[in-house]
């Protein structure tokens, strides 16, 4: 995939006071506003493809967003756009009101405090499900070296919690690559959980699973909202329907509806291109 282009000559055309590249600290982020997220006028480019175009969306302190929208709409290039991944070529990406997304690294924006979960999940298999989240604290140092550490109680006990959270307790010992599918999509979101992050994207987090799997998933999203803030794109209807206050469809690189689930499938562009006649 070709990477987009950066206008140099685009203007950032804000007022805001932007914290660059030196920033990595998410702690303290200024949400004065009440929004987490906030992107005006997002466009990409590849090779002359606009897969965003000019996009807006606006996510609240504590807000639990679902994305829907049909294959190509632009969900995961937002989603690369949020984590640094992929450079907008137009518009403004702002993590609370003074993180300017578009100058910072993408080890920088985890910093900050934006945890992303892909659709496959991905842990270190041979590793036990504890050893799993123990290194998901220790970013900074390598593999083995995090493991020899030796654990603080606070630190303990904030491992034992995230364990209780995504209900793998008694599987704390249980290699990685033992667990379900499921079990393994939970310990991703425990693994980001462990850092703290302020704003969590999960990318079709119920693919694959069960329907008690599912559920218990629904009860998770619904129970880390308020002290996170959730992006959640996701093609299961019911699902959606289960968690999301407010919804946001996506075609075409651009914001099509928002609302509630059951004001965006009365909407008649929405049914055209989405849900069907």
């Amino acid at each position: 995939m070709l990477e987009p282009v950066l206008d140099p000559n685009k203007d950032s055309g804000s007022g805001r006071d932007a914290i660059g590249l030196g920033h990595t600290a998410g702690k303290g982020l200024n949400t004065r506003h009440g929004t987490i997220l906030t992107l005006e006028d997002i466009s990409v480019s590849f090779d002359g493809f606009k897969a965003l175009n000019n996009l807006n969306l606006y996510i609240g302190v504590g807000e639990l967003r679902c994305i829907i929208g049909p294959n190509g709409a632009g969900k995961t290039t937002m989603m690369d756009v949020i984590t640094g991944k992929t450079r907008p070529t137009e518009g403004q990406a702002w993590f609370g009101e003074t993180l300017d997304l578009r100058q910072m690294s993408e080890v920088q924006i985890a910093q900050a405090g934006i945890g992303r979960k892909f659709q496959k999940p991905t842990v270190f298999e041979a590793l036990s499900v504890f050893e799993n989240l123990e290194l998901a604290q220790k970013t900074d140092k390598s593999v083995w070296a995090s493991l020899r550490a030796t654990l603080s109680g606070e630190q303990k006990d904030r491992i034992a919690e995230v364990l209780d959270t995504i209900r793998l307790s008694s599987s704390a010992q249980r290699q990685a690559g033992l667990l379900s599918h499921g079990q393994k999509q939970f310990l991703e979101i425990g693994m980001l959980l462990m850092q703290d992050p302020q704003l969590l994207l999960l990318d079709e987090p119920v693919a694959g699973m069960t329907d008690a799997e599912t559920e218990f998933t629904a009860e998770l999203f619904k129970s880390l909202a308020g002290k996170h803030s959730l992006m959640v794109v996701e093609h299961d209807m019911g699902f959606v329907g289960a968690i999301a206050d407010h919804v946001t469809v996506l075609h075409q690189g651009s914001v099509l509806a928002e609302g509630s689930l059951e004001q965006v499938q009365a909407d008649e562009r929405v049914i055209e291109v989405y849900l069907g006649r």
